[in-house]
């Protein structure tokens, strides 16, 4: 079983001086230490689940033609169990506008809000509009990663390469500009290399290895240049992988070392690991961020 870490530290703390029920809502919708909160965690992933296939399957128009209805009303059963956990989230920490401008509250708010705007551009000019406003409830899934422990492994390593992909990303999209620029005055708009922005575009499906085939050099230097381009980016689309590999390779070090029996005190276990190796006691989280008692 591999452990999870805390989530505490990316959510807001419990309210130091509130009741006690607040401070046990707290812990089991923030939580997942105690049965409760794993309860609560498990239910509200079901929950997410089933919203996103609900979405899923009313996009097929001969479903929707049978099952409308039932969809119809399982959207606002699940809007309005989400936006009750939403407000909850907000009753039970202590800074609301905090969580509420955090990532995963605005994940949450954007996961509710199209279902309440159908309502206000209600009427058959505006059902496209609808359609479009309710794919957005897509953004239910990103709130599973919450819930996976690894995730935050992740995001930490993305977090730490951040300036590194930025310079490669700048780099790019240097080059992009550069063989665009060169394959607009090569070609010209004679062989579809209409713009600058156009070779842009197709500099970046090349060099990316996609290679749409939409645009395509007719003459010798451009073939060559193109060939040119195609092994440069064989060489360069393996950078960011590098880097971000790097990154997670020295945070899975770090989250072994820190892994530390409360027992004999021994570090260095590995990250699923759930017996300390030296003495055989049952290992902790490491949940220093854990909201006061």
């Amino acid at each position: 079983m591999t452990t999870q870490p805390s989530r505490h530290r990316f959510e807001p703390h419990a309210p130091a001086g509130g009741a006690a029920w607040r401070e046990r809502w707290f812990q089991v919708i923030f939580g997942h230490q105690d049965r409760p909160g794993r309860l609560f965690d498990v239910i509200l992933i079901a929950a997410i689940v089933a919203s996103i296939l609900i979405t899923m399957l009313d996009s097929v128009q001969s479903l929707h033609a049978r099952y409308g209805t039932a969809f119809y009303l399982a959207e606002w059963t699940f809007t309005l169990a989400f936006t009750a956990e939403y407000l909850v989230r907000l009753w039970v920490v202590r800074r609301p506008w905090r969580y509420a401008r955090s990532f995963f509250g605005v994940v949450d708010l954007l996961s509710v809000l199209p279902t309440y705007i159908s309502l206000a551009l209600a009427g058959s000019q505006y059902l496209l509009v609808i359609r479009a406003l309710r794919i957005l409830r897509i953004f239910r899934v990103l709130k599973l990663t919450r819930y996976v422990g690894e995730a935050d492994l992740l995001w930490t390593a993305l977090i730490r390469s951040r300036r590194k992909v930025l310079v490669f990303v700048s780099t790019f999209l240097t080059l992009v500009l550069i063989f665009g620029a060169l394959m607009y005055l090569i070609e010209g708009p004679r062989h579809g290399f209409t713009s600058i922005p156009q070779s842009m575009y197709w500099a970046v499906i090349t060099m990316t290895t996609v290679g749409f085939g939409d645009i395509t050099p007719s003459t010798p230097l451009g073939q060559l240049l193109t060939s040119f381009i195609i092994l440069i980016g064989y060489s360069i689309i393996v950078v960011p992988t590098g880097i971000f590999t790097a990154e997670l390779a020295s945070g899975l070090r770090t989250a072994q070392t820190l892994r530390r029996c409360g027992e004999c005190g021994l570090s260095g276990h590995e990250t699923d690991a759930r017996y300390c190796r030296g003495c055989g006691a049952m290992l902790e989280d490491n949940d220093d961020d854990a909201p006061p008692a």
